[in-house]
């Protein structure tokens, strides 16, 4: 059983090893991916510089000269292979829940009403049907600090826009692809905007610049246009 959850491990080149554990966006491989990550930052492992999760896949990023023994892809294959039965059987994800206060429409989401349009529901239906279930960080990419958040059932399966947007807002929330993510910066962007967070997810001064990680549990609460500024002044102040 643990054999068959990985679908191939590769070097990549002489400081990283990629494990698969999948080829598409698949709920149980993306928490399958992050159960091995959270495991391996567990063990603290001698030689291993950083572990990053994605969707299919986990990268073992290390120093070949502090990694156990003579061969450190040997090394590490073998404890990614301990650990994936470990998973087997039954090991658990440990995840913080964090609260994501979302100002739905209007000018914070200027594609709420064509994505309700696309969706054949409401608008409010949208916001009920976006914020309604818990959600999960499976990887952070793209940007410092810019999280994938899925995956969201079907009704969310929209391909991104034909058109991206040059310059989106920071804290601007988008969907696609039955996901969610949120610009942490004024950055482009082809994701269908149906909100914005006044949170601040990425900081390069602070002592943790993201806010959100892999394997993060997300539940995005609904505000209004008034609570939306009192949360983005209290972010704007010094610490």
């Amino acid at each position: 059983m643990a054999s068959e959850l990985i679908k191939g491990i590769r070097a990549q080149g002489d400081r990283c090893l990629m494990i698969d554990l999948g080829d598409q966006i698949d709920q149980a491989v993306g928490l399958r991916c992050l159960t091995l990550a959270d495991s391996l930052r567990q063990a603290s492992l001698p030689g291993v510089l950083d572990i990053v999760p994605s969707f299919t896949a986990v990268a073992i990023y290390f120093e070949p000269s502090t990694v156990i023994g003579d061969d450190p892809v040997a090394y590490l294959t073998g404890v990614v292979q301990d650990i994936i039965g470990q998973i087997a059987e039954g090991a658990q994800l440990t995840a913080r829940r964090i609260q994501i206060p979302v100002c739905y429409g209007d000018k914070h989401g200027p594609d709420l009403e064509d994505v309700a349009k696309r969706m054949g529901l409401s608008p409010e239906e949208v916001v009920q049907a976006h914020h309604g279930s818990i959600c999960r960080v499976y990887m952070i990419g793209f940007a410092p600090g810019h999280p994938y958040i899925g995956i969201h059932d079907e009704r969310f399966a929209l391909p991104r826009r034909e058109v991206p947007r040059t310059a989106l807002p920071a804290g601007s929330l988008g969907i696609a692809n039955r996901q969610s993510t949120i610009y942490p910066n004024v950055l482009p962007g082809g994701w269908h905007i149906i909100g914005a967070t006044p949170l601040r997810l990425f900081n390069a001064k602070a002592a943790q610049p993201t806010l959100l990680m892999p394997g993060d549990e997300i539940e995005f609460v609904p505000i209004d246009d008034h609570q939306f500024d009192e949360i983005k002044a209290q972010q704007e102040q010094p610490a």
